[in-house]
């Protein structure tokens, strides 16, 4: 935030002391952000992706380390949901299953949940 707000800061101004009183009243919060960054990527992003981008962002490691566990526990239905929107059918080449692995890699999800979506999942885990 201080990187952002440093070209608009008057000499007279003092940035640190407005950011401290920032935090103190709470309109500054790194969960907050964490949070509201989980929210908006998640529907999206695989959890490698997003944890990268909280680290871009310098926030805490134990937040990093909450978030992304938060992220694997869920990445197997968020992927699944990407890939159904993107192909939903499972791919009957090596190129269209490259082409899958692909896609769902650059979105950050993991190897092996590539591997189980691709591999085909249970119609109950579909149905559900």
């Amino acid at each position: 935030m201080a990187r952002k707000l440093a070209p608009y800061v008057e000499e007279t101004d003092n940035l640190d002391a407005l950011l401290d009183v920032l935090e103190t009243e709470n309109w500054l919060s790194d969960t907050r952000f964490a949070e509201s960054l989980l929210h908006r990527r998640s529907g999206r992003l695989g959890a490698s992706r997003i944890v990268g981008e909280l680290k871009r962002h310098a926030l805490g490691q134990t937040l990093i380390e909450e978030a992304s566990a938060q992220l694997r526990e869920t990445e197997l239905p968020r992927a699944l949901a990407v890939w159904q929107k993107k192909f939903g059918k499972l791919p009957e080449t090596q190129q269209e299953r490259a082409r899958q692995a692909r896609f769902l890699a650059s979105r950050g999800f993991s190897g092996a949940t590539i591997g189980k979506i691709l591999k085909g999942i249970d119609e109950d885990f579909v149905d559900g």
